[in-house]
C-alpha cells in the first residue's frame, strides 16, 4: 500500500542518506518495501529520489498542521518504521487524506526542484499555456507540474495494482491530489522597467504554496465521500470496486477523497487503531469547534494551569537601522485534557 511507502520514505527524508549515494542499487535497495516497478524507477530516475523523499516529507508536515487541532493529529512514532502506527490501515477518512496530501507533496517537490534545476532529467515548461496577454509576455521559468505529477503517478501508484476495494480508493486518493496541484497553478509575473516601472512585464506559471493545497485537500477531507464496495467477476477473475453509498448525494468527482471505512474517535488510547487519545493534549477552552476543551477532550473535562513565558516587548526601531527589545515575563493560561 501507499501506507508503506509513505513510512518508508519519510524515514529516507528524515536520515538524509544522499550525501553518500555511492551505488544506486545500494540506495533504492535500503528502502524497505519497493515493490519492482518502484525499484527500476529509483534506479533510474535517481536524480529526483531526493525530491520524491522530501515531497512525503512535505505532505505529512502539511497533515499535521492541518489536523493540530483535531482529535487526531497526524501522529508520527519516531522509533518506528510504521510512522502513522495502525491508524492507516483502515480505509477511513483519514488514510485518504495522507495519500491524497502525501502524492500532492511529492508532485509539488519534483516540479520545484526540476525549476530549480537539480537536475538534468528536467527543467522548465517549455510548453507555454496559450499565447501572451495584453501588456504581458511569457519568460521566467514555468514549472512543469505535468512531469511532476507524472512522477508521482507512476511511483506511488505502481503499488496499487491489485483488483481490490483499497487499492482502487488509495489509486483515486492520490490521483486527487495530484490533480489539486494542477488546478491551482497560477500566473506569476514581474515587472521590468526604469524606477519600477512596468514597461515590460514578464509571466510564467508557478505553483502556490503548498500551504493553499493543504487548505484545499483539508475541505476535501470534511466532505469526502462514503462508498460502498462491489465485487464483479471479470475475465481476470473478482475484481472490487468502489460506489457512493447515497445515491442521494452527488457522486464523487476526480478531486474528491472518497473512504469506505468509519475512523475510530480518537478519544481514548488504543493500540489496535492507533489512537493515542486526547489525554493532556493542549484545547482553546473558548472555541466551540473541534479545537474546543468541550470536543477535543470528549466530555472528560480539562485542566488549567499558569505558564510564563518569556517574550520581546517595548521595541524601539532606532535610525538606523536596528530595532531593541527588552524581555518581558508574560504569564499564559494554558488547557489541557483531562
Amino acid at each position: 500500500m501507499m501506507t508503506e511507502l509513505v513510512e518508508s520514505l519519510w524515514s529516507l527524508a528524515l536520515g538524509q542518506q544522499y550525501s553518500s549515494l555511492g551505488s544506486q542499487p545500494i540506495l533504492c535497495g535500503s528502502i524497505p518495501g519497493l515493490v519492482p516497478k518502484q525499484l527500476r524507477f529509483c534506479r533510474n530516475y535517481i536524480e529526483i529520489m531526493p525530491s520524491v523523499a522530501e515531497g512525503v516529507k512535505l505532505g505529512i508536515q502539511e497533515c499535521q498542521h492541518q489536523f493540530r487541532g483535531r482529535r487526531w493529529n497526524c501522529t508520527t512514532i519516531d522509533d518506528s518504521l510504521a510512522i502513522f502506527g495502525p491508524v492507516l490501515d483502515k480505509a477511513t477518512r483519514e488514510s485518504a487524506f495522507v495519500h491524497a496530501i502525501a502524492s500532492a507533496g511529492v508532485a509539488f517537490a519534483v516540479t520545484r526542484s526540476c525549476a530549480e534545476g537539480t537536475s538534468t532529467i528536467c527543467g522548465c515548461d517549455s510548453h507555454h499555456k496559450g499565447p501572451p496577454g495584453d501588456g504581458w509576455k511569457w519568460g521566467g521559468c514555468s514549472e512543469d507540474a505535468d512531469f511532476g505529477v507524472l512522477v508521482s503517478r507512476e511511483f506511488a501508484d505502481a503499488r496499487e495494482n491489485r483488483p481490490d476495494a483499497r487499492s482502487a480508493m488509495n489509486r483515486h486518493n492520490n490521483e486527487a491530489g495530484r490533480t489539486t496541484i494542477l488546478d491551482h497553478m497560477h500566473l506569476k509575473c514581474k515587472c521590468h522597467g526604469l524606477s519600477g516601472s512596468c514597461e515590460v512585464k514578464t509571466c510564467w506559471w508557478a505553483q502556490p504554496d503548498f500551504r493553499a493545497i493543504g487548505d484545499y485537500l483539508k475541505d476535501k477531507y470534511d466532505s469526502a465521500s462514503e462508498m460502498v464496495v462491489e465485487k464483479h467477476r471479470e475475465s481476470r477473475g473478482w475484481v472490487e470496486t468502489l460506489r457512493a453509498k447515497y445515491a442521494l448525494f452527488k457522486p464523487p468527482t476526480e478531486r474528491d477523497l472518497v473512504y469506505y471505512e468509519n475512523s475510530p474517535n480518537f478519544c481514548e488510547p488504543n493500540p489496535e487503531t492507533g489512537s493515542f487519545g486526547t489525554r493532556d493534549r493542549t484545547c482553546n477552552v473558548t472555541s466551540h469547534g473541534i479545537d474546543g476543551c468541550d470536543l477535543l477532550c470528549c466530555g472528560r473535562g480539562h485542566n488549567t494551569r499558569t505558564e510564563k513565558r518569556k517574550e520581546k516587548c517595548h521595541c524601539i526601531f532606532h535610525w538606523c537601522c536596528y530595532v531593541s527589545c527588552q524581555e518581558c515575563i508574560r504569564v499564559y493560561d494554558v488547557h489541557t485534557c483531562k
